[in-house]
């Protein structure tokens, strides 16, 4: 061993000086730091454990539900929820709206099919309904003046059925002179979209002639509300039915509309729920539906179905390649069709111009059919044409009258 001159200096039996020893800490960084991972997880865990609500960061939306009290039971809901969106129908602003439980609200871009203009629409809807869940709302109220033998119940409500030799497309037909008008040319006017909008749906009916059917889209708080107003001004009425379009789901008619990607089982269901929004209509009409009414597998099924049930059944005519004629005939059911778009364009021109087309149309084929939406141009210049048909010699019809006369020629 090596000593230094120190070592050898120091007096015997006596120790060497002693080092200062440096302050050392009982851990190291690494083990503090895990002490306070430590207690940080066991702090969480216990947090999570007993707290009541261990997500309670997440957002939250707490909704009221008031039992309802058994007055307000009894007497059907107010028109709300959809009453006044901006939903004008097919050819003005294509606003399908969506349907729904009360107190549940959804946004829907709608799509003029006419102009491309493009809407957002906030209308109530149920998710159950959407679902296919009976639950989703109450069924609707039975509408006043409807024949109860004309019903059947449904999961969602009240649907239209033949019975005692009775169909709903006769006895829900509006009055005319159908002796007159197998004489002379005859025009029917269809005005859709309507029931979503109360604004510019109560204008159609208080505006027009109790001659010009009106058609309903099942959407809205309370559609049957408005429908049984124009059948109590004597107007005819069909029920819109959503249908699929070629641009789906960028174009969407709404809630339960029919789909091709669908079981015939799937849209029976849903066309059940469309069927029950409203009673004492006539028929049938698509509301959009470009591809579906063009797809032969999905749309027989509900042509079968309408006539069945003793419903005639019209196409809006926008869709070209439209199998609804051949199946209609197969069926023996009434069937019609729309020549002319009257309001494609909506200026005061346009619509004069397309009326006068339809008025030719008649003449050349004995009865024609336009089709319309309830934009305040279109009832004032329809309104206004009406008033001097019977000067020209034509006929102003319901669209059941000229159905029956176009099957019969």
């Amino acid at each position: 061993m090596t000593e230094t001159a120190d070592d050898l200096s120091a007096p015997l039996g006596q120790d060497k000086p002693r080092r200062k020893r440096r302050l050392r800490l009982p851990f190291t960084a690494m083990q503090l730091l895990a002490v306070l991972l430590g207690l940080f997880l066991a702090t969480f865990a216990g947090f999570a454990i007993f707290n009541k609500d261990p997500l309670g960061g997440e957002p939250m939306t707490r909704i009221a539900l008031k039992p309802m009290d058994k007055a307000s039971d009894e007497k059907p809901a107010a028109a709300g929820h959809g009453s006044e969106t901006k939903q004008e129908g097919k050819h003005e602003t294509n606003e399908a709206p969506k349907q729904a439980a009360p107190g549940e609200q959804k946004t829907v871009t709608m799509i003029d099919g006419s102009t491309g203009a493009r809407h957002d629409v906030v209308i109530g809807a149920g998710e159950a309904a959407d679902k296919g869940d009976a639950a989703g709302s109450a069924p609707p109220p039975v509408m006043a003046g409807i024949n109860p033998k004309l019903l059947e119940k449904s999961r969602y409500g009240m649907i239209p059925v033949v019975a005692d030799g009775l169909k709903p497309f006769n006895v829900y037909a509006a009055d005319a002179d159908r002796a007159k008008a197998a004489k002379m040319p005859v025009v029917a006017i269809v005005i859709g979209g309507l029931g979503v909008g109360a604004a510019k749906t109560t204008d159609a009916i208080m505006k027009l002639p109790p001659a010009v059917t009106l058609a309903f889209t099942p959407y809205g708080a309370d559609p049957g509300k408005l429908a049984e107003r124009a059948r109590a001004q004597r107007h005819e009425i069909f029920l819109q039915i959503p249908m699929e379009p070629y641009d789906f789901p960028d174009n969407d008619p709404g809630p339960q509309t029919l789909l091709t990607s669908l079981s015939a089982d799937q849209n029976m269901d849903r066309l059940y729920w469309h069927l029950s929004r409203m009673q004492g209509y006539a028929g049938l009409t698509n509301f959009m539906g470009a591809r579906f009414i063009a797809t032969e597998p999905a749309m027989q099924p509900i042509i079968r179905e309408a006539a069945k049930r003793g419903l005639g059944f019209f196409d809006d005519g926008s869709s070209p390649r439209s199998i609804a004629p051949q199946a209609a005939a197969n069926q023996a059911m009434p069937f019609g069709k729309g020549d002319i778009a009257i309001d494609v364009v909506p200026t005061p021109t346009e619509i004069d111009r397309a009326l006068n087309k339809l008025e030719s149309a008649a003449r050349e084929r004995g009865a024609a059919v336009g089709t319309a939406s309830a934009l305040p141009v279109s009832i004032e210049r329809i309104g206004a044409w009406t008033k001097t048909l019977g000067d020209r010699g034509i006929l102003l019809v319901p669209l059941t009258t000229a159905m029956l006369k176009s099957k019969s020629s």
